[in-house]
């Protein structure tokens, strides 16, 4: 097993984060770009929207499919397998001609990604000793919000210095350099054991196992929950700062996605704190961290609106951080396609809730957001109530939890 303070663990924990950075690259390069597309296409910019939920619902509805292929295959060829699709996915977005091909392409692109995302916890789980993968999710989930800041921004300004294409060849490239020292890195799976009388119909009966399972249901809830607010947030302020009294240009408005840096840090505190206290008043923090800032971006001063969106980060990553853990370490079997299921509902929720956010900005202006914001942070908090009945009372925080 892989521990903490070994070679081994400072190469295979730097190998998943580089993977865990093009990832997230990739799939929201377009998020700044919306309303670029949308004047580009002279569309609406809820249907520009399309390129974004494009690759996040691609990549949601495979997910579970890449985690099923890696019982069989392992994890190791899996993510292999899909960082070597990556760059090819990319380069496919270049030919499209109309916005409809595009959306086309991108949702091929979630599809190569999701097979990286699906099984790379998995496999920590299975080849980190328990105290290393507790701080190796951390790592992971930080090279998310970093892979996602530069992203954004390098999508931002290189598509208003130069134009779109250059960002999405230039991304292509990266992610082939990227694909090669991962491989290059990560030490092969030694501690995978296939799934026996492994079946689709077998796999079905798992994933029914995992959704009755009211431990993982719950906390896979929230986590759809918390992404569909964290990252549609931040599609919506920059249509707000876009527009008067700010009026910013595309290029400076993807600088707020800078405010992801709390979320790395936050991300990175998350192992501490699942050494000292429970997995789930994490969650109630968190939670309530993020929604304090969306209320401190109702105030017009750019300032409050900086502040806002550091307290939405650091709150959703440290709730994402915690309960991508809680999904991992309960799920007693086939702990692949446990987490497969929590990213389906993570990406869904990024999905679908940027439709229900654009909508609520588009007919009340940040009023309506707020008010369709506080909805869906309400049903968190209820959620996030009953899953808390099922954190330990009798055991010592480091036993109890992830």
């Amino acid at each position: 097993m892989i521990d903490l303070a070994t070679p081994s663990y400072r190469k295979a924990t730097f190998a998943l984060a580089l993977g865990s950075f093009l990832i997230f690259c990739n799939l929201y390069l377009f998020q700044p770009l919306i309303p670029v597309m949308a004047n580009q296409f002279s569309v609406s910019v809820l249907k520009a929207n399309g390129l974004l939920a494009a690759s996040t619902t691609g990549l949601a509805l495979t997910l579970l499919p890449w985690a099923i292929l890696s019982e069989k295959l392992g994890r190791y060829p899996v993510m292999m397998i899909s960082l070597a699709l990556v760059p090819l996915a990319g380069l496919g977005i270049l030919f499209s001609n109309s916005l409809t091909v595009m959306i086309f392409s991108r949702a091929l692109l979630g599809v190569a990604l999701a097979g990286f995302a699906a099984v790379a916890v998995a496999y920590m789980a299975e080849e980190f000793t328990q105290s290393a993968l507790m701080m190796a999710v951390g790592t992971y989930i930080s090279a998310n919000s970093l892979g996602g800041i530069t992203g954004r921004i390098f999508g931002g300004l290189v598509s208003e210095h130069w134009n779109w294409e250059t960002a999405v060849a230039a991304m292509a490239l990266f992610s082939l350099l990227c694909a090669l020292a991962v491989y290059a890195l990560l030490p092969k799976a030694t501690h995978f054991q296939k799934e026996s009388g492994f079946s689709v119909r077998g796999a079905s009966r798992i994933i029914a196992e995992h959704l009755h399972n009211p431990k993982l249901l719950l906390a896979v809830l929230i986590g759809g929950l918390n992404f569909a607010l964290f990252v549609n947030l931040y599609t919506v302020m920059g249509l707000r700062l876009i527009a008067p009294p700010y009026s910013l240009p595309v290029g400076w408005t993807s600088l707020i996605f800078l405010c992801y840096l709390s979320g790395t840090i936050s991300s990175r505190l998350s192992g501490h704190w699942r050494k000292q206290h429970t997995t789930t008043q994490g969650i109630l923090i968190g939670t309530f961290i993020s929604m304090s800032g969306v209320w401190i971006t109702s105030f017009h001063e750019l300032a409050a609106v900086i502040i806002g969106l550091l307290l939405i980060s650091s709150g959703a990553f440290f709730v994402h951080s915690l309960a991508y853990g809680w999904v991992s370490h309960h799920a007693t079997r086939a702990k692949a396609t446990a987490t497969a299921l929590y990213l389906v509902a993570y990406y869904l929720g990024g999905s679908l809730g940027g439709f229900l956010l654009i909508a609520c900005w588009q007919k009340a202006g940040w009023p309506g957001v707020l008010m369709g914001s506080m909805t869906l942070y309400g049903l968190m908090y209820w959620m996030c109530f009953r899953l808390k009945k099922y954190d330990s009372t009798h055991q010592t925080p480091s036993m109890a939890n992830p």
